[in-house]
């Protein structure tokens, strides 16, 4: 039997780092829930989301991650140079077998004497690079690192994940604490074998478990994370102004929150699956960036990520007053979703490939 959590799952690095950077990317094109289910159904009916953000033909995983690094960098005031590890935690990388982590540090001006390669756990691949760039931070390995979670997610065509399963996400640098623009206080990471969703190789679409990827999958593991961090370190949902948890869709993390003990009010900042949809890896972390833009010196932040396979990261973040000074040195999120142009379902087959020519 494992030890208690009180006693070894708080897991604060022995020295103490923070989020120096961030920054996020949407791409533009946008697709109308109604779309779909006007091709699929013959009448515009409501969906999960309001619409979803859609990658350009010219845009993957990585020009994505690019765009992302770069605000992240432009926040931090720091050199690529600094950096000594770019890890890009996804479940669409362009390359089968080539990592997207060394042309995303090579394009940002990361030097040679660094660690670059991708991380994949479904939708927590992001915080588990996040995790990671902690670790190495934190045990005085590196000063600075760069943990991105970045996706351009597909559903099968007439299949319910096709409503939400969306384009974008974002970058984090972790660094000293003391160059912080929120600390990051604890983390606790729960992980099992739940088979709620899943791609083999060589398979074009991901299938699901149906009900099962609400529960024993989503609900069990967001759950036990955040609660087992917040009885590690001896706080309660009114200690936090804000709450960020993964968002397959509105109705879960409404939902999850409310079972914590969470109040709307500190989901609504964070809450973008209806205007954007699913971005997978991205998903608690653009979450993240959009309470970034707008929180105050001394607000606390619980995010808590979803991985279907499956686990759960959860971590708790201060603010401290340089945000302030340099989150307007790059495009807020809210920008990102703002600068939106709409298009058809015929167009954004196009642009996701979804008619096999060969």
């Amino acid at each position: 039997m494992s030890e208690h959590p009180h006693e070894v799952y708080k897991n604060i690095p022995a020295r103490p780092v923070g989020i120096v950077g961030y920054g996020a990317y949407i791409p533009r094109y946008r697709l109308p829930g109604t779309e779909i289910s006007k091709v699929w159904k013959g009448t515009p009916s409501p969906s999960p989301v309001k619409e979803k953000a859609v990658a350009g033909l010219d845009e993957d995983v990585i020009t994505m991650s690019i765009e992302a690094a770069r605000n992240a960098l432009a926040r931090s005031g720091i050199s690529a140079q600094l950096l000594r590890a770019v890890w890009v935690g996804s479940e669409s990388h362009p390359y089968a077998v080539k990592p997207s982590g060394t042309i995303v540090a090579e394009a940002i001006g990361a030097p040679e004497h660094i660690q670059a390669g991708d991380w994949e756990f479904a939708c927590k691949a992001g915080t588990e690079a996040f995790v990671a760039a902690m670790g190495l931070v934190g045990s005085h390995m590196a000063d600075y690192a760069m943990a991105i979670g970045m996706d351009t997610a597909q559903g099968k065509p007439g299949d319910d994940l096709e409503y939400t399963a969306a384009s974008g996400g974002a970058a984090f640098i972790v660094g000293p604490a003391e160059n912080s623009l929120a600390t990051i206080d604890a983390h606790y990471s729960y992980v099992t074998d739940t088979p709620d969703f899943w791609r083999r190789a060589h398979q074009k679409y991901p299938e699901h478990g149906q009900r099962f990827t609400g529960e024993p999958a989503y609900f069990h593991h967001i759950t036990s994370a955040a609660s087992t961090l917040l009885e590690a370190v001896g706080m309660k949902p009114e200690d936090f102004k804000y709450a960020v948890f993964h968002q397959p869709n509105e109705k879960f993390p409404s939902r999850v929150a409310k079972q914590l003990g969470f109040k709307p009010g500190q989901i609504k900042r964070g809450l973008l699956s209806p205007l954007i949809g699913n971005t997978y890896a991205g998903s608690s972390l653009v979450g993240l960036t959009a309470v970034l833009d707008e929180a105050s010196p001394g607000d606390r932040i619980l995010v808590t990520s979803y991985g279907s396979g499956a686990g759960s990261d959860a971590l708790i973040f201060t603010v401290q007053e340089a945000l302030l000074e340099r989150r307007g040195a790059a495009i807020s999120t809210q920008a990102y979703i703002d600068r939106r142009t709409e298009i058809d379902y015929g167009t954004y087959v196009r642009y996701r490939g979804k008619i096999a020519m060969r």
